[in-house]
């Protein structure tokens, strides 16, 4: 993942899963929010039901693709050398690890939502990808350690996201008719996949800060202030990515009020109000 394509293909995926699952989840609310419930994935509504299962497929297929590239492509195909692990490719290794996990969260709940193999309920799919979310957790977490300076920050953030997402996902669990732990869940995950491009665009493209520069596979900054610069900005870039995504949710519930909400929600403003003049 050291490259511009390695963190923007994982942020694609993880964007596209987040912002679904912002929209689907505000969605359900304000069309029911009696009956609403913790999902962990959404269904695509029409087209006679042919995409009902494409978060899932692209999930699984897309951890797949990141694996292949960082199991086969990176490491040219040199697994082991001298009857050893190839000690050059261990990050591809672990990644490789964390994108797997991610695969069999996908296939597990295809499985348990198109066949009678593995019936599972959602708050058991909730579990499996908080196990995947933890994988990441700990490959970043520790594997971070062996980055220093601005890039070591930008994965301590990452790291925070990801947390967040773990968190929100057995939240899901315990919480199954929790709004607020779905929208949360939706949030997480799409800060980490504007986190990932975030990164890719400041480490590997035309967003580095001043006084630093990208030689060989580091990063390396001119004096402790330029690092300090850097991190400072990495903080307001994460603040304006936390404060758009919250803008957009805000938005995304008027809208969704405005063109598909049912009475139901108006009449549990009217009796709430009622309460608090009680």
């Amino acid at each position: 993942m050291g490259s511009f394509k390695g963190h923007a293909l994982p942020g694609t995926l993880f964007l596209a899963v987040g912002l679904w699952h912002i929209w689907s989840a505000v969605l359900r609310y304000v069309s029911n929010p009696k009956s609403f419930r913790v999902q962990v994935w959404n269904p695509v509504p029409g087209f006679d039901g042919k995409l009902k299962y494409l978060e899932l497929y692209v999930i699984a297929i897309g951890a797949f693709i990141d694996m292949c590239i960082e199991l086969l492509y990176s490491t040219h195909l040199k697994f082991f050398v001298n009857g050893v692990l190839n000690p050059f490719h261990l990050n591809d290794f672990e990644h490789s690890g964390m994108l797997l996990m991610f695969l069999i969260f996908g296939v597990i709940a295809l499985l348990s939502e198109e066949t009678s193999f593995v019936p599972l309920p959602q708050g058991a799919l909730c579990l499996i990808a908080a196990a995947a979310f933890c994988a990441e957790y700990l490959l970043f977490y520790f594997h971070s350690t062996t980055h220093k300076g601005l890039e070591g920050y930008y994965h301590l953030l990452l790291v925070l996201l990801i947390a967040l997402c773990i968190l929100t996902a057995v939240g899901g669990a315990l919480f199954p008719t929790s709004f607020p732990v779905d929208l949360c869940s939706g949030i997480a995950i799409t800060l980490q996949g504007f986190w990932f491009y975030q990164t890719a665009f400041t480490l590997y493209g035309p967003m580095m800060p001043d006084g630093c520069q990208l030689k060989g596979n580091s990063i390396i900054c001119r004096s402790a202030d330029s690092e300090v610069r850097g991190e400072l900005l990495a903080n307001f870039q994460l603040f304006a990515l936390v404060l758009g995504v919250l803008v957009a949710v805000v938005g995304s519930y008027v809208f969704a009020v405005s063109r598909y909400g049912i009475s139901d929600l108006s009449s549990m403003h009217a009796v709430q109000q009622g309460l608090n003049q009680n």
